[in-house]
């Protein structure tokens, strides 16, 4: 589940929720067919400029490319911030069992999971049975909803503009 923030005025609302049904690492993520629209395309329309598939390495080199993007700097050169924090792991989660809410996220009862709110956070679902009762009440409620995007995120009307995490500015 991810949560909104105060920057988005989001706090305490499910921006996202999945099941996680495959792990890759970037470099599958980036040639894998699937995943070829998620690449972004900053000359492109709203949707193809925020496309996550933004890093793979360079195959002569090795070296980390991080695709111009809303990720990367104002002149498309590696933000150097959003590169160490998105690159941790090499690691992409895909799933095939999501509900995206976007901007139109729903409140949930945080305090009831005893879930803080705040970057980095997280917590184990499946050690917890009070967050697996929200999961599926989420669930419930919106199945009509799964495998969707119900809204688009929130600043979807900066997808031109660039974000730095570190800073959660954007610019």
């Amino acid at each position: 589940m991810g949560v909104g923030g105060r920057r988005l005025r989001a706090t305490g609302k499910c921006i996202f929720l999945m099941s996680i049904s495959e792990i890759c690492i970037f470099k599958e993520y980036w040639i894998d067919t699937r995943f070829q629209i998620k690449k972004p395309v900053r000359n492109g329309s709203s949707v193809m400029m925020v496309g996550d598939n933004v890093y793979h390495r360079d195959t002569a080199t090795g070296d980390w490319i991080q695709e111009d993007s809303h990720h990367s700097n104002q002149d498309g050169s590696t933000n150097m911030t959003n590169f160490q924090r998105d690159t941790k792991t090499d690691n992409v989660l895909v799933s095939n069992h999501f509900f995206y809410f976007g901007s139109a996220a729903p409140p949930v009862d945080l305090e009831s999971i005893s879930y803080k709110n705040g970057m980095g956070y997280s917590k184990k679902a499946l050690a917890n049975t009070q967050v697996a009762a929200l999961v599926k009440g989420i669930e419930e409620k919106n199945w009509r909803n799964k495998n969707i995007v119900i809204a688009d995120p929130f600043d979807f009307e900066n997808a031109i503009k660039r974000v730095d995490q570190g800073t959660s500015k954007i610019s």
